[in-house]
């Protein structure tokens, strides 16, 4: 943009300009900046985690995630405001990795074991694709063997020297290894 100085002023033209140049691009410069806090609230960057709470039910059986030890987890799908909780991360794996899930995913979050309470996981939650897994443990969550997931390798493999299991990463972790079929076969609380 190119401003034309108004003022009659000699010898000192070009400052006044050029101040009215960066007058104007401040200007725009602030509006921009506004225009991006009227972003809708379903937009992928500004949705965070959502802390469960004693109501907060599984997306796949109703069962309050609260009851039951293990790591939790949560997607939030484009478009949509509220995120979808599952009592256990095999559930999430499980629902994620089906052939027919074509929702497009905002993000996917899944509690830190390594600071969290295993038998009354609360916060500490990470975004699921940065994550290390431990598959195979003797730990169990909600729904019987589950997938203990970490924000630190160090603490995964700290899990695994106490309870077993193998180390993966979010993308290793394939269909055959989160079959929901026997799930409830190895609750002892049901």
């Amino acid at each position: 943009m190119t401003y034309k100085c108004s003022c009659r002023r000699t010898g000192v033209g070009a400052t006044c300009g050029v101040r009215r140049q960066l007058l104007g691009l401040v200007a725009l410069t602030a509006l921009s900046a506004l225009a991006g806090c009227g972003e809708r609230s379903g937009d992928a960057g500004a949705l965070g985690p959502v802390e469960i709470d004693a109501a907060t039910s599984c997306e796949l059986d109703g069962m309050l995630l609260a009851d039951y030890p293990g790591p939790k987890a949560q997607i939030r799908y484009a478009g949509q405001e509220a995120p979808v909780f599952f009592c256990d991360t095999v559930e999430l794996f499980n629902t994620l990795l089906r052939p027919e899930q074509v929702r497009k995913l905002a993000a996917v979050y899944v509690q830190d074991m390594g600071k969290a309470n295993w038998d009354q996981p609360r916060g500490n939650w990470i975004d699921a694709k940065g994550g290390f897994y431990v598959l195979g443990s003797k730990r169990h969550g909600s729904m019987g063997p589950t997938i203990g997931s970490f924000a630190q390798e160090a603490d995964a493999r700290k899990f695994i020297d106490q309870w077993g299991g193998k180390l993966l990463r979010y993308d290793e972790v394939k269909p055959g290894m989160v079959d929901l079929s026997g799930g409830a076969l190895h609750d002892s609380k049901m």
